[in-house]
């Protein structure tokens, strides 16, 4: 049984809210007797162009000071998504993110200029192998993944195991996750204009009348879905065994890795942050909940929401929490430690 910590707040005073994540954060730096190392990234979600319910740039305001007054060097930290949107390559990405005012510390695209940079961490699980982590990553031991916990339509919900699992991994690893096969082209859209051909490094690509994908060379490294034009290349989102697939990308994130996870359980959509839409909360406020225990903190979230909203929401992504305990990354039993404000 693992401890998740936990603070009630259902009010929306996101400085309040940032003061409680750093009580959690102190809390289990007592508790687990937790050293940090000189640079500890900060992983969080920058929230899409047009989304308003992602976590603001001051809720992690406390966090920073406190890591400074420790003498570690903070940063935050992301990889490049998969779809094409105003997080699809790095200058667009941090454009994005300073817009949303993360602006006080540098920032860290993992996975390289389009998504296409990566470690593969092995870890010989039930259908993967090998996970393609964005390659930043590798360069530190410790992290805190500080996560919003919202819906999310092909994970059920976004919490600790997706901001590991996505959040972590390059472009081709997103790829692996949702389908594990190679992108496809919209002949209607294609012109014929050869930046995929050029891009592509394992000549997968041919551009007779429209692009052509040649699925026996292609690597899924999904770089071609960056540079198109047109928007032409696109991804194959679910794909068979996605929510295991998403759980054990978790359980290659967080190897041989020393974290600390903070879930924010407020502003809570039906859709994830990754939805450059405005949207309306369908739960109220909770609070925030924290551990070391990915898979038990997640639970937590979980089981609070639906005990909040009297429904099961987000039900469908509840096998990745036991996949996730099967593969050893964390136990679904947990014990809640309320903490008084």
């Amino acid at each position: 049984m693992s401890k998740v910590y936990f603070i009630k707040n259902s009010e929306s005073d996101y400085n309040m809210l940032g003061k409680d994540a750093l009580e959690l954060l102190k809390k289990i730096v007592s508790e687990t007797g937790h050293r940090f190392e000189k640079e500890v990234p900060i992983k969080v979600h920058f929230g899409e162009k047009g989304n308003k319910t992602f976590i603001p740039a001051n809720c992690y305001d406390e966090t920073i000071n406190y890591l400074k007054e420790k003498g570690v060097s903070p940063a935050y930290i992301e990889t490049n998504v998969l779809y094409r949107g105003s997080r699809t390559t790095t200058e667009l990405h941090i454009e994005t993110a300073k817009a949303h005012g993360f602006t006080r510390i540098p920032i860290i695209i993992a996975d390289g200029d389009i998504g296409t940079e990566y470690d593969e961490i092995e870890i010989n699980k039930d259908y993967i192998n090998k996970c393609k982590i964005g390659k930043g990553y590798g360069s530190f031991k410790q992290f805190i993944v500080m996560s919003h916990f919202k819906g999310h339509i092909a994970a059920g919900f976004g919490g600790a195991l997706k901001q590991l699992a996505m959040g972590f991994a390059a472009r081709s690893g997103k790829l692996e996750q949702h389908s594990g096969i190679s992108p496809v082209v919209d002949a209607e859209k294609c012109i014929s204009c050869g930046i995929c051909v050029n891009k592509c490094n394992y000549s997968a690509i041919q551009t007779p009348d429209t692009a052509v994908i040649d699925e026996s060379k292609c690597i899924g490294c999904a770089g071609c879905i960056a540079v198109c034009p047109k928007g032409a290349i696109e991804n194959t989102w679910g794909g068979s065994h996605f929510l295991e697939k998403l759980s054990e990308y978790a359980y290659g994130a967080s190897k041989d890795k020393d974290i600390i996870y903070i879930t924010f359980v407020h502003n809570i959509t039906e859709e994830c942050d990754c939805a450059g839409i405005p949207m309306k909360p369908i739960v109220g406020n909770i609070g925030i909940l924290a551990g070391k225990d990915p898979v038990a903190l997640d639970t937590a979230c979980l089981d609070l929401v639906q005990k909040n909203s009297g429904k099961k929401l987000f039900e469908e992504g509840r096998p990745s929490l036991i996949h996730a305990e099967k593969i050893g990354l964390g136990t679904m039993e947990y014990q809640i430690v309320e903490i008084d404000k």
